[in-house]
């Protein structure tokens, strides 16, 4: 989370051991802006991470937007964007967006997330890239996401998924919106077997979990994509149509014959599916120049798959990141490699233990939106995801 100050981070310089010393990872912190640079081989990454200033309009936040890439990465085209807020201040934001932006190439996942001190938008989290071919998706008229794709790999990332009937039973929506990534995959000529991190936002999630769950599971095991099945997140949320459910998703097709997508499990948890719910730990993706590192929407889940310190929100907060933090090392990494990160609270009121958190582990300018969104167990009150980068060097 961005500083008091206005004040930019020292730049975390590329060490021999860890990849090229000349391309400098480069990280801006601001209050209300969280900023990694990640260069590559002629390529700009901006993982850009957007909370609102007090009292700031839409126009505002935009313009700052706007300004972060055009000064970090001129031209840079934005490939994924999502916000947690306010329904009801969908239509201010999109009007600023295209007001800067013009028109939207990319879709926009808005979840009802509220900000955690009483503000309607929590933030944003956007992925925009320079010096790689990005294009447009277009599904029925509409841009349904964007095709990412460089020397080492072609990415797809699909946003603002929907089901094709918004009324009808919620475990028929889950059902539609496979079947709609899996089409809108297709319309990209990606296989859906190469999807590696899911987002699903549900409406009423208590209510109907194990119902999804049942259709996840039996589609990833029609499709063989159990072992292992993606990264995700699944969490309480609602969308401005109204649905069951939005989701996002996200898959990577090697083509350079070096890059690799691994399952990666966690040190201190049990598998997932081992209480039926059909996603990985975390996924990596190592390939053109870096490693990524995905976990999952990550709680207080004890070895045994049950929840952990009941009713100790301090507790739980500790608990998970222990969890996450034995899950990056176990992949040579830290919580400073972390690019983005959404943390999600039960109750809005109890944001600060994650602040007391961060501050006690010298992580102040963690980027990260804190946002409110129900767990998928009601005695879960916390959870956090995370995107990390480290460096990969060349083989020998």
């Amino acid at each position: 989370m961005g500083t008091a100050s206005s004040s930019q981070i020292p730049i975390l310089r590329w060490t021999p051991e860890h990849g090229d010393p000349t391309q400098p990872l480069q990280r801006l912190s601001r209050p209300g802006l969280d900023l990694a640079v990640v260069p590559r081989a002629g390529i700009r990454e901006l993982h850009l991470t957007l909370r609102p200033l007090p009292g700031e309009a839409p126009t505002a936040l935009v313009t700052r937007l706007n300004n972060a890439i055009r000064d970090h990465a001129p031209g840079a085209a934005i490939v994924k964007l999502d916000v947690f807020g306010a329904v009801a201040g969908r239509q201010a934001l999109l009007g600023a967006l295209r007001a800067r932006f013009g028109r939207l190439d990319w879709p926009v996942t808005w979840v009802e997330g509220e900000g955690c001190t009483g503000a309607p938008l929590a933030g944003l989290t956007v992925f925009a890239v320079a010096g790689a071919s990005v294009e447009t998706l277009l599904v029925d008229g509409r841009p349904a996401g964007r095709i990412l794709e460089d020397a080492a790999a072609r990415q797809v990332f699909l946003g603002d998924l929907g089901p094709a009937d918004p009324a009808a039973a919620p475990a028929d929506q889950a059902r539609s919106v496979f079947e709609r990534m899996e089409a809108g995959f297709a319309a990209a000529a990606m296989p859906f077997n190469r999807l590696v991190r899911t987002w699903f936002f549900l409406d009423r999630l208590l209510d109907w979990y194990g119902p999804f769950n049942a259709v996840r599971t039996a589609f990833y095991g029609q499709r063989n994509m159990l072992e292992p099945p993606p990264a995700s997140t699944g969490v309480d949320g609602r969308n401005a149509a109204g649905a069951a459910l939005t989701a996002t998703a996200w898959a990577v097709e090697p083509k350079d014959g070096v890059t690799q997508v691994l399952g990666v499990g966690s040190p201190l948890q049990c598998p997932a599916p081992a209480y039926g719910s059909s996603f990985s730990r975390a996924m990596e993706i190592a390939g053109g120049g870096v490693r990524r590192l995905v976990v999952s929407g990550t709680a207080s889940i004890a070895p045994g798959g049950e929840t952990a310190r009941l009713g100790d929100l301090r507790g739980q907060v500790a608990l998970t990141m222990d969890v996450i933090r034995a899950i990056l090392v176990s992949r040579g990494m830290r919580f400073q490699d972390t690019v983005r990160a959404v943390a999600y609270f039960k109750d809005a009121r109890e944001a600060g233990a994650f602040e007391a958190w961060l501050g006690k582990e010298g992580l102040a300018s963690f980027p990260v939106v804190v946002t409110r969104c129900g767990i998928c167990r009601d005695d879960l009150l916390f959870e956090l995801e995370l995107d990390a980068i480290r460096p990969e060097p060349p083989a020998a």
